[in-house]
């Protein structure tokens, strides 16, 4: 290195030198001066170079002893961790001496508990088996009392059967005796004395059941007939009943041709709108409407009997008439609903049963319209339960509502009695009227007196004569069935129905049948119809029991 700088030093005056030698201008002192601050620079960097020296020297000299008491740490340090590590060894072994031992003492500890609870155990083995020892010997003991017994039993069951022998043979002695005796056979005299008993405890029964049936009627017969007979009175309604209207008559046979209208279409446009069947057939002067609904019905013989009036019959014109019609039909139905409610006395109905209800104007049953039928059940149910102190506002709302059902039967699933209690519970009517709407034709169990005199009045309304007709093969049908039940009883010699089939008359022969077995014939008879026959109303059975003395004078 100082080579290097000295080198340097050499390059730099021979620099100057030549500098020197080629710039004869420069004066003498400038070159002195030159010279000085050359001698000046190059002490200087003698001295950087000699201090540079000795302080590489001074460093290595540090860096050494640096390393030399490294060297010593890390070894003492290496000594110390071979030290700690060997004490730490020499604790492990003692912890985990000691915890062996731990160890070794619970598992002894546990091993005497375990040989303490076997002991127990079989100190209890021990006990049992005495026990069952003990009880083993009791069992013998019993069982051979039990074996002492029944040889016991059966000896005295022998000695029994010794004696039954005896009682039978004594028996059947008496028997023969009794049989020489009388001339009867032992069936014979059983038969004799099983037909006196029977014909004995019918004769007690019908007496008794008479007596019973003539002591009840003699006040209840005489209360119901009043107060039935007050409310019908208070009623009086008219016996007639309207019937829906299936027929339209025509002015003349040329209508039919226009209401058929080119190739149908006039017939089929009537027929779309108003959802009917329009039946045109060889009837003179008329045109048969068919439909299962009768608002339907109504709308179409209303639409038809507008547009005969009207001449002018075509598609447009129908559709507008026809929806005339069925406005005018709604309004019909509200106002009818409203009318029978003010009639009755029946107020605060929702408005759309009060529609429902009103559909019943249109419809019939047996004949019998239903809307008056319901007016007519409302009634009477008021007038009986003012007879009885009831509750009258119950039983007139539950008689308007209770066929309510019957005006939406074509259109949804089911009997009108579940349809009439859906209704119901939908418009919010009280439990009360529900249960009476429910219980009109006994399905369910009466629950309350107002349910009761619903299904009365109901009964009252449509039995009484002129309500309700049925078709005369129907009729015909019901009187053979019941005069053949009735001639199916031994001792009937004749049976008649009357009134309608509301009354039938049993002629019985009064050498077969006595007064008080008349009584019991009559109720079998009752019992009978009610079982196989389905009849609205009530029949009234009559047995008549006459006897008759004929002798001619000569």
């Amino acid at each position: 290195m100082v080579a290097f700088y000295y080198s340097g030093f050499c390059q730099i005056i021979n620099n100057n030198v030549t500098r020197l030698k080629g710039d004869n201008k420069m004066s003498s002192l400038s070159i002195l001066c030159d010279a000085a601050v050359t001698a000046g620079v190059v002490s200087g960097v003698v001295a950087l170079i000699v201090g540079a020296i000795l302080g590489a020297i001074v460093y290595k000299i540090v860096i050494n002893k640096k390393l030399d008491n490294s060297k010593s740490n890390a070894v003492k340090i290496i000594e110390e961790a071979y030290a700690e590590a060997k004490s730490i060894k020499k604790e492990s072994l003692i912890e985990a001496k000691d915890e062996a031992q731990k160890i070794r003492d619970e598992a002894n500890n546990e091993v005497k508990e375990r040989r303490g609870e076997i002991q127990k155990q079989e100190e209890r083995l021990d006990q049992r088996e005495e026990y069952l020892t003990k009880k083993e010997t009791t069992l013998d003991a019993k069982t051979q009392q039990l074996e002492d017994e029944k040889n016991s039993l059966e000896n005295t069951k022998i000695i029994l059967q010794e004696k039954i022998k005896e009682q039978e043979q004594i028996r059947d002695q008496m028997l023969e005796k009794l049989e020489n005796i009388s001339g009867l056979s032992k069936k014979e005299a059983k038969d004799i004395l099983l037909e006196s008993v029977t014909e004995e405890a019918k004769k007690d029964a019908g007496a008794i059941i008479k007596q019973i049936e003539e002591d009840t009627k003699e006040n209840a017969d005489k209360i119901a007939r009043d107060i039935i007979v007050t409310a019908i009175q208070k009623c009086a309604t008219d016996l007639t009943s309207e019937t829906t209207v299936t027929s339209v008559a025509l002015p003349n046979d040329d209508m039919k041709g226009r209401i058929i209208g080119r190739e149908g279409r006039n017939i089929r446009s009537i027929e779309s709108a108003t959802g009917v069947e329009l039946i045109v057939d060889d009837t003179p002067e008329s045109i048969t409407i068919s439909s299962f609904d009768p608002i339907r019905r109504e709308i179409a013989r209303i639409s038809l009997e507008k547009l005969i009036l009207d001449g002018r019959i075509h598609p447009g014109r129908i559709e507008e008439v026809v929806l005339k019609a069925t406005k005018e039909v709604d309004k019909t139905i509200k106002e009818a609903g409203e009318e029978a409610c003010n009639e009755v006395g029946v107020y605060n109905l929702n408005p759309e049963l009060i529609k429902v209800l009103g559909r019943l104007k249109y419809r019939t049953s047996y004949g019998q319209n239903c809307l008056k039928h319901s007016i007519e059940t409302s009634i009477i149910a008021g007038l009986l339960a003012t007879e009885l102190g009831a509750n009258v506002s119950i039983a007139k709302r539950g008689g308007l509502l209770h066929d309510i059902g019957k005006a939406l039967d074509h259109e949804i699933e089911g009997t009108h009695v579940s349809i009439g209690v859906d209704l119901a519970k939908k418009y919010k009517e009280s439990d009360a009227v529900i249960h009476c709407i429910q219980a009109h034709h006994g399905d369910v169990p009466f629950q309350s007196v107002e349910a009761v005199i619903v299904q009365v009045a109901d009964a009252i309304s449509s039995s009484r004569p002129g309500a309700r007709r049925e078709s005369f093969e129907n009729y015909i049908k019901r009187l053979e069935q019941l005069e053949s039940i009735c001639n199916d009883f031994k001792g009937v010699e004749k049976s008649y129905a009357i009134q309608a089939g509301r009354e039938v008359r049993i002629i019985v022969k009064p050498e077969q049948i006595s007064d008080n077995e008349a009584v019991v014939l009559a109720r079998d008879v009752a019992k009978r119809i009610e079982n196989e026959m389905q009849y609205p109303g009530q029949i009234k059975v009559v047995v008549i029991r006459e006897s008759r003395v004929t002798e001619t004078a000569k």
